[in-house]
Order: structure tokens, then sequence, then C-alpha cells
């Protein structure tokens, strides 16, 4: 069983609130209990963090380094396209991470084409909304049984 982390970042608690025609009308919570039942179905344990402050995600992803968590799905909301404090911490918690975004942010507009933590991560996944998350769990487990193979 493969524990995944799910990091959620700034205004992404109000998913199914704010700007329903690009993240959707499913709140954080049903997304979450979404990839639970299919991390259940591939063998992952997830764990569920959201915050809004950058320096409570930096905390939770250095916990990551040491308890256990064998990779990490993120979507640093808008912390993506300026967060180097975040995009650091990534790089040195060794989990490896997978970037998540619900819109496709290279279509947005030109301040949210650019992302500084994808950089820290094995890839990203956007535009495909909170199956995006599926998807980067579903890679994870792959990634991590390949490892584990050699």
């Amino acid at each position: 069983m493969y524990k995944i982390a799910f990091i959620n970042g700034p205004n992404l608690n109000f998913t199914g609130i704010r700007e329903k025609a690009v993240y959707g009308t499913a709140t954080l919570d049903e997304i979450n209990a979404k990839i639970a039942e299919e991390a259940a179905g591939i063998g992952a344990e997830p764990v569920f963090f959201q915050s809004n402050s950058e320096g409570a995600l930096i905390d939770f992803l250095q916990a990551c380094h040491s308890d256990g968590t064998d990779g990490i799905v993120i979507n640093p909301g808008a912390l993506t396209h300026y967060s180097y404090a975040l995009r650091d911490a990534l790089e040195s918690v060794g989990p490896p991470a997978i970037e998540v975004h619900m819109s496709n942010i290279h279509r947005r507009e030109e301040f949210r084409r650019r992302s500084v933590t994808a950089e820290a991560c094995l890839g990203q996944i956007c535009g495909l909304g909170a199956d995006g998350y599926i998807l980067a769990m579903t890679a994870l487990i792959r990634k991590l049984n390949s490892t584990r193979q050699r």
C-alpha cells in the first residue's frame, strides 16, 4: 500500500463555490471522497491536506520527508506561479510529486501559464478537472511500482 499525500493550496477549499465554469461544481470534500474510493481499488492510502497558507503547505511537505509518504499529488493554486519557497520544499522532501490543476493553466491568463513548482515535479496534469488528481495518483503508483521492481 502506497501512502499518497494530496495537497491543495490557496482557495481550493472554495472549489465548488468559486468560478464553477472553470473549476466545476464538486466541492473539495467530494473530490477527496472520489479520490479515496479510487485509491482503495489500486492500493493507495490517501492523506488529504489543504491550506491557504504557504508556510503551512511547506510544513506539511517537509513532514512528508519522514512520515512514510511515498508520493505527492499537489495543486499549489496561485502559488504555482510565484512560490519559489514551495518549489524548494518540493525539491527537498524526497517523495516524487505530480502537479495538478483542474483548469488548463496554459489556456488562461498570461500570468497563470508559468509554473515555478512544476519544475520540481515528475510532471504536470492540467485541464482535466478533478480527474487530474486520480490520473496523477495512478501515474505515481506506476512509477513507484517500476522503481520497486528494479
